[in-house]
């Protein structure tokens, strides 16, 4: 339903539908912090799955490409520390710790922009749930020990 969502709006097509229509309803400015509409009962799973949307919704292509443009350079100064590492385990920690978090924004982003079908993954330090947050976490404190030990200029 990713491929054409319109085809079945009431059913397989819904969530992308009114991820679309919270992502186009925020316009370039946004709706403004708490006042988007998408999230009261269309959009299922705000917090979780869809919450680019949300804040596509609230925030604007502004928020937005405020939110990748930091991605973006999280992802470049990790490629930057694994590359000058002090040892091949750092480096290959780094590189697939970066990796998973490239991987996590390409593929929650691509699903909000219906490029990619609903697969349910959070968008990395944003989404609500403990259990990804607390390992996120934990991995970027290693990432931030590693790069102490680096030199980078």
């Amino acid at each position: 339903s990713f491929l054409d969502p319109w085809a079945d709006m009431a059913g397989d097509g819904y969530q992308i539908i009114q991820s679309l229509l919270a992502l186009g309803s925020g316009g370039i400015f946004g709706q403004g912090l708490g006042n988007g509409k998408q999230k009261l009962l269309y959009i299922p799973e705000p917090q979780n799955d869809f919450i680019f949307a949300h804040i596509g919704e609230e925030l604007g292509l502004i928020g937005t490409t405020t939110i990748l443009i930091l991605f973006i350079l999280l992802i470049w100064r990790g490629i930057r520390i694994a590359l000058h590492a002090p040892d091949m385990f750092a480096s290959l920690y780094s590189a697939g710790f970066i990796f998973l978090i490239a991987f996590q924004v390409i593929i929650n982003v691509g699903v909000a922009t219906s490029l990619l079908p609903v697969t349910g993954m959070p968008l990395p330090f944003i989404s609500a749930g403990g259990s990804s947050l607390v390992f996120l976490l934990g991995g970027m404190g290693i990432l931030l020990n590693i790069s102490r030990f680096t030199n980078i200029d």
